[in-house]
């Protein structure tokens, strides 16, 4: 788990400044460690394939270059479904010399990844916390956690649920309730109020249901048994009494009518706008938006994690590195994972993961952290991941468990269950045989 990293949030950031007042503050003199991989000083152009809508990945490449003037980038973004289905061709037949994965174990397997402990032991990875690195580990049958190292994180992603503070004072919620039975309550204010409750992205070829249900997951049972499950342990599956309660809880969101009408037709995009624009209390996202949120909507934001059954229980999340990966074939692999080096060590490029990703950076445990607005979302969000540290309660996504369970499982399954199409038992037992077939169990 990730609590080595975790657990210094609260420690390294230090409340009482602005984003703006930090921009100034770190050291953004290049350093290269002597003998370690560098960019050199030629000309080099890293090919790139990122996810859309993300503006972090962007802003560490212009850093970057600013930086290194002699590297500049050329980057193809795609939405996470498309990243999904294109990984294998385009590691195969395009290699770009770093990639957002969406997954790793099929794609590490049949060669398509590079193998980073060359790298880890040149530039020290290997003596941060071993939980930092532990997801993105694969062993020669393909299961997480453990093995050769064949990725690198931007930062800590977590999920959890934003609320318009606005518009949940006029329901009557002025924090974060402490209990499922409460959030409901919120839930059915909202709609009595006339107000959309959660406008959630679910359409087209993105399951955006998974988000609230494996936070219901971690409110109804182990965190540890969902990782389990994701990292492919003999005997796993997501087929359990906990998470057949959690299903039929995001079941009973649906059947309240606590989602957009448009639900299934809704994309991430479409989600932030609303949210954005006042037309939703509720969405279920990640830190990542955390930034952006203060920007857009300053002092108007909330977070809370996905609040336990019982007042006092503990809080499971997803919380995962945002993974990138160097292609087996990369024509710069040097170069590439000096960048994924600078992104974790850099102060510069710890800024910006902070203020514009909203996430704990990769890194040293006693690396340098900028101070965070404590009114900001931001802020929030790291508090949260502090607490889902010290509870041991983070998890990767649902979706990452194979290369095609998000695409054949997940998301036309969460679909059908918005539809009336699918209960939750057959939706489970569904991603379960999926899962099977993929894994060859």
């Amino acid at each position: 788990m990730l609590v080595g990293a975790l657990a210094v949030l609260t420690a390294c950031s230090s409340p009482g400044s602005t984003p703006d007042e930090t921009s100034s503050n770190p050291t953004t003199e290049p350093t290269v460690a002597e003998g370690a991989p560098s960019c050199g000083t030629d000309p080099v152009t890293l090919k790139a394939y990122f996810e859309t809508g993300f503006p972090m990945a962007g802003d560490l490449t212009e850093e970057f270059t600013k930086q290194f003037p002699n590297v500049t980038f050329d980057t193809r973004e795609d939405q996470f479904a498309v990243l999904t289905q294109n990984a294998p061709r385009v590691l195969a037949d395009d290699p770009p010399d770093l990639m957002r994965l969406p997954q790793m174990s099929e794609l590490a397997t049949d060669g398509l990844l590079l193998n980073l402990d060359s790298y880890a032991e040149a530039f020290g990875w290997d003596q941060w916390p071993a939980s930092q690195l532990e997801q993105m580990r694969v062993d020669d049958a393909g299961r997480r956690g453990d093995g050769p190292l064949y990725a690198m994180g931007l930062n800590f992603s977590m999920t959890g649920v934003f609320y318009n503070k606005e518009l949940a004072a006029q329901i009557g919620m002025t924090e974060a309730p402490a209990t499922l039975a409460e959030l409901d309550g919120y839930l059915q204010a909202a709609k009595d109020a006339g107000l959309t409750p959660v406008a959630q992205f679910n359409g087209g070829a993105t399951g955006g249901f998974a988000f609230p249900l494996q936070a219901l997951m971690a409110s109804y049972g182990d965190p540890a048994e969902i990782s389990a499950w994701i990292y492919q342990q003999p005997g796993a599956t997501i087929d359990t009494p906990s998470n057949l309660k959690a299903a039929e809880h995001l079941q009973s969101w649906v059947t309240s009518g606590y989602f957009a009408e448009d639900v299934n037709s809704l994309d991430y995009a479409m989600m932030m706008s609303r949210f954005i624009g006042g037309e939703s209390v509720f969405i279920f996202d990640g830190d990542w938006e955390s930034g952006n949120l203060d920007t857009q909507m300053p002092g108007n934001v909330g977070f809370f994690l996905m609040p336990p059954v019982d007042e006092g229980g503990s809080f499971g999340a997803m919380s995962a590195p945002l993974t990138y990966g160097i292609s087996a074939n990369a024509a710069n692999p040097d170069c590439a994972a000096f960048f994924l080096d600078w992104v974790a060590t850099n102060e510069q490029a710890r800024t910006i993961a902070v203020q514009i990703g909203g996430s704990h950076p990769m890194g040293p445990a006693d690396a340098f952290m900028p101070d965070v607005d404590p009114n900001t979302v931001t802020a929030q969000t790291l508090v949260a991941g502090a607490a889902i540290g010290e509870q041991n309660g983070a998890m990767d996504f649902i979706a990452n468990a194979t290369g095609s369970i998000y695409a054949k499982g997940w998301t036309p399954n969460l679909q059908k269950l918005m539809a009336g199409e699918q209960d939750p038992a057959g939706l489970l037992a569904a991603v379960q045989a999926e899962y099977e077939t993929e894994i060859g169990g």
